[in-house]
């Protein structure tokens, strides 16, 4: 079979396009009367732009996108501007025409050109996209990003809505389709001069966006609720704040130690584990990349759970090019891992690497200590085992596997130390494991990977316990009462507390959907997070929030109620 192939129409195209346009819109749908040309176009085909599909030199597709600065847009003709709720500025593109002949409908071809669309205006700086959409395929534009603005027009024997939707919106919609681009990048020609996909993982920290990425204008941060990440909602350690205030400037200036070896020892004594067991980074982030690329291949293949922190999806498809599988999580058990269903995927087929993010996230379902313990002595050796361990503090530290981790042969522990210790800005993590795998990647790790702020900071961090476990018991009491007010305000969502630092509210479908809610609330300056855009079992109404004070956890349960209604 023919591969599929986009890219920009050329001159040969714009004619097959409209004789396309003349079969489809004349003739079959009735819009335009049919002529003896058999040759449809308009006025704004002199400034617009076609993306097109074609198999075997044959057009199969098409979709056209109008820029902002031309006289008008297509949905002049059927909406007076006053009745559009959008603004008409240099940032607002309009969709249109998405064309898929008889013949080849029912495939993916609509869903690829209307991907190609978004990255097509993406790349060209467009901040929003206005349609129109036949009313009969509003489900297909909703799962789009797309969102019906109200108004209809009547055209032939089709019924349109008038949809909207921001760039920033439409990249969140496209983070869920993940899985299936990753399947269909393999099937096609893309000659778009824009890349496939974002090299970069989908996170949240859009927050930023409404401070300034300049960094200029960092006051703005205390109007700005940045709960869609999961830092601390505390300060860190009395004694590392100290610390670096009276040593600010030297610090700044002064190179760390090459190779983080008394981070290490604290690390080692603190964690009871031996050190030749540990290895830095800068972020469990930079730990999964470097391990990762260095231990699999396009040839290997991994168990997944899902849902789970993205990153994982991204590094292990995107990076690595592995195959991937899914081990899908059940809403009817909570999310719940059922250890019984990993072993048995374990036994059917031949694993590389299974990744566990315990507790889990988003959904903050923790399989306590003995249940882990119990699940590695049954795994194959063959398969080697990684478990994200970033948040397991707020379960208690009791709760880790790094100790079985140092005296395993397959089995790795990443542990942050950016949640817990509230020092995501400083960046730095390790991880335990075998001596000879760890030892592998520190001989992979550049010089000065942890900065000195960020040692000191982790050092100060790790020797003051009893500090943290009193803001833990303070995080799990604020996360009951945001849960509690979370349930008051949104009747009939169901709440999954968790036991971390953030709870998932699993929106009622009756309402609007995560992404919808989560643009209305940054509009107020409050920053949310669509779980869904990272997984597509939990769907497009799921919602992370995370647990900050009281004062600001109230604000967040305001504006939610808000923009739910």
């Amino acid at each position: 079979m023919p591969r599929l192939r986009l890219a920009l129409a050329s001159g040969d195209d714009r004619e097959a396009i409209y004789r396309l346009r003349h079969a489809v819109y004349a003739a079959e749908l009735g819009q335009h009367s049919t002529n003896p040309e058999g040759r449809l176009r308009d006025g704004l085909d002199d400034c617009n732009e076609y993306v097109v599909a074609t198999e075997g030199g044959e057009l199969a597709g098409f979709v056209s996108l109008t820029p902002p600065g031309g006289a008008s847009y297509s949905i002049d003709k059927y909406f007076a501007r006053e009745d559009v709720p959008v603004a008409f500025d240099d940032g607002l593109w309009e969709v249109r025409l998405l064309t898929v002949p008889p013949g080849r409908r029912g495939r993916a071809l609509a869903f690829l050109l209307m991907y190609a669309a978004f990255r097509r205006v993406e790349s060209r700086g467009g901040a929003r996209i206005v349609a129109i959409g036949r009313r009969e395929l509003l489900g297909f534009y909703r799962k789009a990003g797309l969102r019906p603005l109200g108004p209809r027009a009547q055209a032939g024997r089709v019924t349109y809505e008038l949809m909207t939707a921001t760039l920033a919106g439409l990249r969140t919609a496209a983070v869920r389709f993940e899985p299936l681009l990753h399947r269909l990048r393999r099937t096609l020609d893309w000659e778009l001069d824009v890349p496939f996909q974002e090299e970069a993982c989908f996170h949240g920290g859009a927050f930023f966006t409404a401070i300034g990425e300049t960094f200029e204008t960092l006051e703005r941060r205390d109007h700005v609720v940045n709960a869609d990440v999961l830092d601390a909602w505390f300060p860190p350690a009395p004694g590392a704040l100290r610390t670096l205030a009276d040593h600010l400037p030297w610090l700044l200036r002064t190179s760390p130690p090459t190779d983080g070896r008394g981070l290490i020892q604290v690390i080692a004594e603190v964690r009871g584990v031996p050190a030749g067991s540990l290895a830095l980074g800068a972020g469990s982030s930079s730990l999964i990349f470097l391990a990762f690329r260095q231990w699999l291949t396009p040839a290997s293949r991994v168990l997944l759970p899902d849902p789970t922190y993205g990153e994982y999806a991204h590094v292990l498809e995107r990076v690595v090019g592995c195959r991937t599988d899914r081990l899908r999580l059940a809403r009817a058990g909570g999310y719940r891992l059922d250890p019984e269903e990993l072993l048995s995927r374990l036994r059917r087929r031949r694993y590389d690497l299974v990744v566990l993010v315990n507790p889990n996230n988003p959904t903050g379902q923790l399989l306590p200590q003995a249940g882990v313990a119990s699940l590695l002595a049954a795994v194959p050796a063959h398969t080697r085992v990684w478990i994200d361990e970033a948040y397991i503090d707020y379960a208690g530290s009791e709760e880790s596997v790094e100790r079985l981790a140092a005296a395993s042969g397959n089995v790795v522990v990443c542990k942050s130390l950016s949640k817990v210790y509230s020092l995501s800005g400083a960046r730095a993590a390790y991880l335990c494991g075998p001596p000879a795998l760890a030892r592998e990647l520190r001989s992979l790790t550049p010089p000065w990977a942890v900065s000195l702020p960020a040692q000191v900071a982790a050092v100060a961090a790790l020797r003051d316990p009893a500090y943290y476990a009193g803001r833990y018991r303070q995080t799990a009491e604020l996360r009951q009462d945001l849960v509690a007010s979370l349930r008051e305000v949104l009747p009939g969502a169901e709440i999954l507390a968790g036991v971390a630092n953030y709870v998932l509210c699993l929106l009622p479908r009756r309402g609007p959907d995560a992404a919808t809610v989560c643009e209305r609330c940054r509009g107020r300056g409050v920053f949310l997070r669509d779980s869904g855009a990272t997984s597509a079992v939990l769907g497009r109404h799921a919602l992370r929030v995370a647990v900050k004070d009281e004062v600001t956890n109230r604000r967040v349960v305001e504006t939610l109620a808000w923009a739910w209604a």
